[in-house]
């Protein structure tokens, strides 16, 4: 199995969310596998249930299995360290502090990790304080490249963007696209983000010559059971080959 999410040629694949086995595998074939598929380890009581389940994900989608959080909770931060060291997912969410250790327990430095960090509200700036307890004190505010190398740093592989908004926070992200551009760093974008505006922010990336973009679209796409809706991820996948 391929430690490498399958992007497109263009170095854009999709991230979202399943709710079941069934749905992951449905997900997947609607976006012809240029998809990781996201589980939350916060949806399960403990590691070895975690493992347990998300092994089972990966023999259906060729381990396109994205490790998450659930809505960027710090709290998650060592169990996602854990569970993702003993199941060697494709893709890796990880608070900003979080990313080294992350990086440590999984050996190699195929798979894909993120790092969290958060808008400020000044451009070119994002905040650092991510994790468990950096994240209940005041905001860490650093420019975006300077975010960027401390994460090469620690072995991450790109900026997780996260609460966007959708677009409003439209300049800063712009600031962060430009610094992942010259930086030679993934972006993805994440929060908020909707069939309507999907386009238009991955366009923002590719305008500014990021060369890897996984752009995050969750509840938006969620239908009343939980599941994420094939259809939908069909629509984004047709946009994404456009570009």
């Amino acid at each position: 199995m391929s430690l490498r999410p399958n992007y497109l040629e263009n170095g854009i694949c999709l991230n979202v969310l399943a709710n079941s086995v069934k749905n992951a595998k449905d997900c997947y074939e609607a976006a012809e596998g240029h998809v990781v598929l996201g589980v939350l380890t916060k949806n399960y009581p403990t590691d070895e249930a975690a493992i347990a389940d998300m092994k089972e994900y990966q023999k259906e989608v060729d381990n396109a299995v994205s490790v998450g959080l659930g809505a960027g909770d710090p709290n998650q931060s060592s169990m996602v360290v854990r569970v993702s060291k003993a199941i060697q997912p494709q893709h890796v969410n990880q608070v900003f502090t979080g990313v080294g250790a992350s990086r440590q327990a999984l050996g190699q430095n195929e798979t894909i990790i993120n790092g969290l960090v958060s808008p400020t509200g000044k451009v070119g700036f994002v905040n650092l304080a991510t994790g468990p307890l950096s994240s209940q004190t005041a905001p860490t505010e650093v420019s975006i490249e300077t975010a960027i190398a401390l994460l090469k740093d620690m072995g991450g592989s790109s900026i997780k963007f996260f609460p966007m908004k959708g677009l409003a926070h439209k300049e800063e992200y712009e600031a962060v696209a430009k610094a992942c551009a010259e930086n030679d760093f993934d972006l993805e974008p994440t929060g908020g983000i909707d069939l309507d505006n999907f386009e238009e922010i991955v366009q923002i990336a590719v305008d500014t010559g990021v060369k890897r973009i996984i752009p995050h679209v969750y509840s938006s796409i969620i239908d009343e059971n939980g599941d994420t809706r094939p259809e939908d991820v069909a629509k984004l996948y047709q946009i994404i080959k456009r570009f």
